[in-house]
C-alpha cells in the first residue's frame, strides 16, 4: 500500500476508468479506421470524377478531426490520469517494462496530430495538389494505425503476459523480455480484431455523417455515399467471428471457463458475468447488420439521423461489452499471474501473509503500531467491547480494518452503492463475516471466488480488524434502515 487510495463514493474509481474509456475507445478506434475511410473516399472521388462527393467528404472530414483531434486527445489523457489514481501499482509496471513502447506510439501519435489535429488534410482539400493531399490522408492513416499496432501489445500484455516474461518478473531483468510480453499469446488475434473493429466505425461513423444528406435535393450522392459507407461493415462481419475464435482460442484456459461455462449454462438462464457481456455484444451487432441493410443499405434516400444515431448506439453498446468482458478475463488480475486487481503482486502474497500487510504502510503512524500492538495483546474482541472506556484503542482497531478495506477491496467495491459492502453483508453477523475473510484469506482452489477475487491478505490481526470496521459498515446500514421505518411508523400515526 505504498500509494494513497482513490476513494470515489458510490461508483467506485473502475467505473471512473470505464465511463471514460468506453467513449475514448468508440473515438480512437473511429480515428483509425476513419482515416482510412477518407483517403479511399477521396482516392474513389478522383478516380470516379465524382465532383458532387467533395463537399460531402470535406464537412466529413471537418467533423473527424474536430471529434478525434479534441475529444478523442481529451479522453486518452483523462483514461491516463484515471487510471493513476485508480491502479498506480499497475499504471507504474506497464511504464517502467514499456517506456520504449509508449515513446514509440507517441512517436507515430505526434505525427498523426500533425498530420490532422491541426486540421492539414482539413484545409487543404482543394488548396494543394489532389497528389499531395492524397499523401498527408495516408500519412495520417498509416500513421494512426502503426499507434494501434502500438498499444496493442501493451493492452494485449495485461491479460497474456506470457511464460517468458513472468519468469523474469520483479527481478530487475524484464527488459531483457520486451518483446516477448509485447508479442504476448493474443496479440495477433487483438490486432485483427481491433482493426476490423476500426473499419467498421469508421462506416458507422460515415453514416451519421451522411445521413444529413437531402435524400431529395441530392438523392444519387446521399444514394451512393450511404450505400458505400455500408460496405465498411462487411469485413467485421465476415472475418471477425474467426477472429474472435482465434483470440479466445489463445486466452488461457482458466480464464477461457469464465465464458465457457456461463455458454454451457445459457438453457438454464444461468449466465455468468463474462457471458452477459458477449451476450450483449453479439446482439448489438447482429441489430447493427439487420438496421443497416434492411434502411440504409435498401432504402438510402429515407435513411435520417435518428437511424444513423441509433446504429452509433448500438456501436456504443458493443463496444462497450466487448471492451468489459476483456476487463473481465483478467479478473483477477490487472495483470495476469502477475498483479491482482487491487495492486497486490502474486509474489508478495507470502510475505504480507507473515509480516503483516500494513507493516511497512506510510499511511500508519508509529503511533497506530504502538496501539495496534496493544490490542493484540488484549484482544480485538475485548478491546471492542469495552469500547466505552477504551475508545482510543476501538478508533485504532476499525482504522486498521479502514486501511485494509481501503488497500484490497476498494479498488473493486464500494461501501454503500455499486458492489456495496452494505448489500452483499446484509443480514450477516460478525461471525459469518469472519468466515468469508477466512475464504478470501485460504484461497483454495474450490473457492467460488477465486475466479474473480485476489486474495485476502495479512495477518490474523489485521484480517480481523477488517472484519470488525465490514461488521461496523453493516451495523450502521442495519441502525439507519431502523431509523427509517421509525420515520415511517411516525408519519403514519393519526
Amino acid at each position: 500500500m505504498n500509494y494513497p487510495f482513490w476513494d470515489v463514493p458510490h461508483i467506485g474509481s473502475g467505473w471512473v476508468i470505464g465511463l471514460i474509456a468506453i467513449f475514448h475507445v468508440l473515438v480512437s478506434h473511429f480515428a483509425i479506421g476513419g482515416g482510412f475511410y477518407l483517403v479511399v473516399a477521396e482516392r474513389k472521388l478522383l478516380r470516379n470524377k465524382r465532383a458532387d462527393w467533395f463537399e460531402a467528404l470535406r464537412r466529413h472530414s471537418k467533423f473527424f478531426f474536430i471529434l478525434t483531434g479534441v475529444y478523442g486527445a481529451v479522453t486518452g489523457v483523462g483514461i491516463w490520469f484515471s487510471i493513476g489514481l485508480a491502479n498506480p501499482e499497475g499504471t507504474s509496471t506497464l511504464i517502467h517494462n514499456f517506456v520504449f513502447g509508449w515513446a514509440i506510439e507517441w512517436t507515430f501519435f505526434i505525427t498523426e496530430i500533425t498530420a490532422t489535429a491541426a486540421a492539414v488534410y482539413y484545409y487543404t482539400w482543394g488548396r494543394v495538389s489532389d497528389r499531395l493531399h492524397m499523401t498527408i490522408g495516408w500519412i495520417y492513416a498509416i500513421s494512426a494505425w502503426l499507434s494501434l499496432v502500438i498499444i496493442n501489445g501493451i493492452l494485449t500484455f495485461m491479460l497474456t503476459p506470457g511464460p517468458g516474461w513472468l519468469s523474469v518478473a520483479g527481478t530487475g531483468n524484464e527488459a531483457s523480455m520486451f518483446w516477448n510480453a509485447f508479442f504476448n499469446p493474443t496479440y495477433w488475434p487483438s490486432l485483427i480484431v481491433r482493426t476490423l473493429i476500426c473499419i467498421s466505425l469508421a462506416g458507422v461513423w460515415a453514416l451519421l455523417t451522411s445521413s444529413r444528406l437531402d435524400g431529395y435535393k441530392q438523392p444519387e450522392l446521399k444514394t451512393d455515399v450511404v450505400r458505400w459507407s455500408c460496405k465498411w461493415l462487411l469485413p467485421s462481419f465476415i472475418l471477425l467471428p474467426a477472429s474472435m475464435m482465434w483470440y479466445l482460442y489463445m486466452v488461457p484456459e482458466g480464464r477461457r471457463e469464465l465464458l465457457q461455462i456461463g455458454i454451457g449454462t445459457i438453457g438454464q438462464g444461468v449466465f455468468t458475468h463474462v457471458t452477459r457481456a458477449v451476450l450483449v455484444s453479439v446482439m448489438a451487432s447482429a441489430t447493427i447488420a439487420v438496421v443497416v441493410y434492411f434502411l440504409a443499405y435498401r432504402s438510402p434516400r429515407s435513411f435520417g439521423f435518428g437511424h444513423a444515431f441509433g446504429v452509433l448506439l448500438l456501436a456504443l453498446a458493443a463496444t462497450a461489452s466487448t471492451e468489459h468482458a476483456r476487463e473481465m478475463l483478467r479478473k483477477p488480475y490487472v495483470i495476469a499471474e502477475h498483479m491482482f486487481s487491487n495492486g497486490i503482486r502474486k509474489s508478495d502474497v507470502a510475505k504480507f501473509n507473515s509480516e503483516g500487510y500494513l507493516t511497512h504502510s506510510p499511511w500508519a503512524t508509529d503511533a497506530d503500531r504502538e496501539l495496534w500492538a496493544k490490542i493484540d495483546a488484549a484482544g480485538a474482541g475485548a478491546v471492542l467491547a469495552a469500547d466505552s472506556t477504551a475508545p482510543e484503542l476501538a478508533a485504532a482497531q476499525l482504522k486498521r480494518g479502514e486501511l485494509m478495506l481501503r488497500g484490497q477491496c476498494l479498488a473493486c467495491h464500494t461501501r454503500d452503492a455499486y458492489r456495496a459492502f452494505k448489500s452483499l453483508l446484509a443480514g450477516r453477523d460478525r461471525e459469518s463475516i469472519g468466515n468469508i475473510l477466512k475464504m478470501l484469506h485460504d484461497y483454495k482452489d474450490d473457492s467460488p471466488y477465486k475466479a474473480y477475487m485476489p486474495p485476502l491478505v495479512g495477518t490474523s490481526s489485521e484480517i480481523e480488524a477488517l472484519g470488525d470496521c465490514l461488521a461496523r459498515l453493516v451495523e450502521t446500514k442495519a441502525a439507519d434502515a431502523a431509523t427509517g421505518v421509525d420515520k415511517v411508523a411516525l408519519a403514519t400515526q393519526p
